[in-house]
């Protein structure tokens, strides 16, 4: 495959996982009054777990010794992220969410550039998520409590984005997200079975997890384990940028949310942002 390939692979990756999760959010923010975002990343994450091990069989491959390390942080970083983060939108509202967790992928792309031009995509990145954000002094103020969670969550996304390139590095990229939802599992899952019970395995939430499952974690993650495998991680951490737009636009279409000039003027400069470092990339990596 040639280098140009390589990159339009990775990047059609990025793409496909942050619509792919993004939907996922909306059926999870529906299961919320039923179990709770605890038992919601339980179903989420355990069912990601055994699918992910069916499919790509990581007891193959294992890593060994030290090597579990990276493998361990990483799926600690994995499973705070996506409890974190469905506490968080509990309290605030979606697109807000992921406009506040992405404060973890952008500080990866600010502190690993090593080029000017590269600085300019993350302004603008920047400068989107900020008019994304709504006056926090009015009388629509969010929860604070949300707003902290939801930082905590981009703490968790930036330590999944570079412990991820590690133990990628050790195995095949399916067989790494299959043992990092592992460790997320091993401790999510017992935590929501003890705040949700038996109303995990209720006909009107099990097809929902499975649902959620599928789309939230199992195929993104090894999408984006696809893409960490092909990209540096400014790279990678600037074209999920676009994850607020995404689900500005899932907003509108699931949730009939309408969009303010100041919203699709943020979601232009995200978009910019991405394709200014897609290019770079590009550019960067011609012989």
């Amino acid at each position: 495959m040639t280098l140009n390939k390589t990159v339009l692979l990775a990047v059609l990756s990025v793409l496909l996982a942050m619509v792919t999760i993004q939907t996922g959010a909306s059926i999870a923010k529906q299961l919320f009054p039923l179990i709770g975002p605890t038992g919601t990343t339980a179903l989420r994450v355990g069912f990601s777990a055994l699918m992910l091990w069916l499919v790509f069989r990581p007891w193959r491959q294992l890593p060994r010794g030290r090597n579990w390390r990276a493998v361990i942080i990483y799926g600690g970083c994995l499973g705070g992220m996506n409890i974190l983060f469905y506490m968080a939108i509990e309290r605030i509202p979606l697109g807000i969410g992921v406009a506040l967790e992405f404060t973890g992928p952008l500080a990866v792309a600010l502190l690993s550039s090593r080029r000017k031009t590269d600085l300019v995509w993350v302004v603008l990145a920047l400068g989107g998520i900020l008019l994304l954000l709504p006056d926090m002094r009015g009388v629509d103020a969010l929860d604070p409590v949300g707003v902290a969670l939801a930082l905590a969550a981009g703490a968790c996304w930036a330590g999944y984005i570079l412990f991820g390139q590690r133990a990628g590095n050790l195995t095949s990229g399916g067989a790494t997200v299959a043992l990092g939802m592992t460790v997320a599992a091993c401790y999510l899952v017992p935590l929501g079975v003890y705040t949700a019970g038996w109303d995990l395995l209720s006909w009107q939430v099990l097809p929902l997890g499975i649902a959620v499952a599928v789309l939230s974690s199992a195929l993104p993650y090894s999408l984006e384990m696809v893409a960490l495998k092909r990209l540096p991680a400014q790279s990678f951490s600037v074209l999920m940028s676009m994850e607020p737009a995404i689900a500005a636009v899932a907003g509108l279409l699931i949730l009939s949310e309408l969009l303010s000039v100041s919203q699709w003027l943020a979601i232009a400069l995200v978009i910019a942002a991405s394709l200014g470092s897609t290019l770079s990339t590009r550019s960067q990596q011609k012989p």
